[in-house]
């Protein structure tokens, strides 16, 4: 049986999922960016650790 009434409004639903997958990709990249420098600041200090005790 079909629905009855007026259609749904999937162009306000597209919208929304839209915007709301651009939000979570902005998080996550985010996320990533801030364990990519947390590596390098790790590795910095340490390479800066060994230089200090060969000295």
């Amino acid at each position: 049986m079909g629905k009855k009434g007026k259609e749904k409004n999937t162009a306000n639903k597209a919208k929304h999922t839209k915007l709301l997958n651009r939000k979570k990709n902005k998080l996550k990249k985010e996320k990533e960016t801030r364990k990519e420098r947390l590596k390098n600041i790790i590795t910095n200090h340490r390479e800066q650790q060994k230089n200090e005790e060969k000295k």
